[in-house]
């Protein structure tokens, strides 16, 4: 099985990149080249980026072994909340995933969970054994090659509004997440004036731990 999926990865890969090639030679048609890479890759997905807040600040304080801690228990807690969302965890980097939702409400239900789970995990904790989550989310048709990255606008929202915007404990969405999740009667939104590249609107989630 192992074998099999590296075989589907390398060939989403492999094709990707052929395609590319063809777009960068001279005389090339892009908008036809452009069009077959969206007919073999584009896929409707909700985008979720977590990163974890002050977690810099704690690295140059607190050194390496209070950094693999917090790792660790980020991933002993919140994996198994992806898992139960059906949600695909795509990349770990450092203190922030990378994951992929075929339905919005799951991602948002997820989001909360998350932050239910370290609220209670918190709550006996001094502060700089505190686990303290951000999230962005975004939604839209992206390039999905393999199982290795995913590309586009919503994604780049979803990333600046996550790891860069969201301070801990908040779930911020793009105008789309938002229009998506509108019969979700338990949450509501506070729009952002801040809008991240690549959306029209950034809200903040209200809702109850």
């Amino acid at each position: 099985m192992g074998f099999k999926r590296s075989i589907l990865s390398g060939a989403s890969e492999d094709r990707f990149e052929k395609l590319i090639r063809e777009r960068l030679e001279s005389g090339a048609d892009k908008d036809k080249i452009d069009e077959r890479i969206w007919d073999l890759f584009g896929e409707e997905w909700c985008i979720m980026f977590t990163d974890l807040s002050g977690f810099s600040r704690g690295v140059a304080k607190f050194g390496i072994i209070h950094f693999l801690q917090t790792i660790y228990e980020s991933e002993r807690l919140l994996i198994p909340v992806i898992d139960d969302f059906d949600g695909i965890l795509l990349k770990v980097e450092g203190d922030s995933f990378l994951v992929l939702f075929k339905k919005v409400s799951k991602a948002i239900r997820a989001a909360i969970e998350m932050q239910k789970i370290l609220n209670v995990y918190n709550k006996d904790r001094i502060d700089v054994e505190k686990v303290l989550l951000c999230v962005g989310l975004g939604y839209d048709r992206v390039l999905k090659i393999g199982d290795t990255d995913v590309y586009g606008s919503e994604v780049n929202a979803a990333s600046k509004l996550g790891e860069d915007t969201a301070k801990a404990g908040e779930i911020l969405v793009t105008d789309s997440v938002m229009e998506k999740a509108a019969d979700m009667s338990d949450i509501s939104f506070e729009k952002l004036k801040d809008i991240p590249p690549g959306a029209k609107g950034a809200y903040r989630i209200i809702y109850k731990i």
